[in-house]
């Protein structure tokens, strides 16, 4: 998924690996811009993102740009990925929730930071390909699930952070009243389905939550019981 400022990455010769490519994504594209958690810049250097990608786009899989990956739905710009797992304020071990699985790519680079990662796609066909993806690379540490996301999994609560890869009209109640005191909820939200602000929500020691904004974004729509229902959302859009 794609941010306002996304730009193309640095042309890469026919000769130059995958790996060459990742290290060269992780310099130009996310530290130059800013992101300095140590362990989001490591995640995001191991993480095969061209493992996630489908064949006919893989050569393409460390542009500095989201890219399709069926079902009407992306693989996020990197930079976005990265900006989102540094909100978050991860320090090692953590639960974390990750909402619109997608490829599951995100979900690994979560799965190098936390304990625990629970990440739910609504759409079958990517949930089984995420799944499959992440055990082929050998990621334990990952339960992929389909259904509504809005809802979060009660089951698995608390969580001490929470991601959302889609843009709602506000933060579900569902997935406030899933994080742990002091945990972290990441999100995009917007009063349309064309721009949105990514928040970052705290649930302070007195049960209090606390809003911050962070910056402007543009995601696919949040679709669930407590997002935005499937007849409201628009034909198509331009994802992160």
């Amino acid at each position: 998924m794609a941010s306002p400022e996304a730009r193309r990455s640095p042309a890469c010769g026919p000769a130059d690996s995958f790996a060459e490519r990742r290290a060269r994504m992780v310099e130009t594209q996310i530290c130059a811009r800013g992101v300095q958690d140590p362990r989001v810049l490591a995640a995001m250097a191991r993480v095969p993102r061209e493992a996630f990608v489908p064949e006919l786009t893989r050569q393409l899989a460390y542009d500095d740009s989201p890219l399709p990956i069926g079902c009407d739905q992306t693989i996020s710009q990197p930079y976005i990925v990265a900006v989102m797992i540094e909100a978050l304020q991860l320090k090692g071990g953590e639960r974390v929730l990750e909402i619109g699985a997608g490829s599951g790519y995100a979900a690994a680079v979560l799965a190098e930071i936390a304990g625990t990662v629970v990440t739910i796609e609504r759409v079958a066909a990517l949930a089984e390909r995420a799944r499959t993806t992440l055990a082929d690379l050998s990621i334990r540490n990952v339960e992929v699930r389909e259904g509504d996301g809005s809802r979060g999994c009660r089951e698995r609560a608390p969580f001490d952070a929470i991601v959302v890869a889609a843009g709602g009209p506000q933060v579900p109640d569902s997935l406030k009243a899933q994080l742990a005191t002091g945990g972290r909820l990441v999100m995009p939200v917007g009063a349309d389905q064309l721009t949105q602000k990514l928040v970052r929500v705290t649930r302070a020691a007195d049960g209090q939550f606390v809003t911050e904004d962070l910056t402007d974004v543009r995601f696919v729509p949040l679709i669930g019981a407590e997002g935005w229902s499937a007849a409201d959302v628009e034909p198509t859009g331009a994802p992160q």
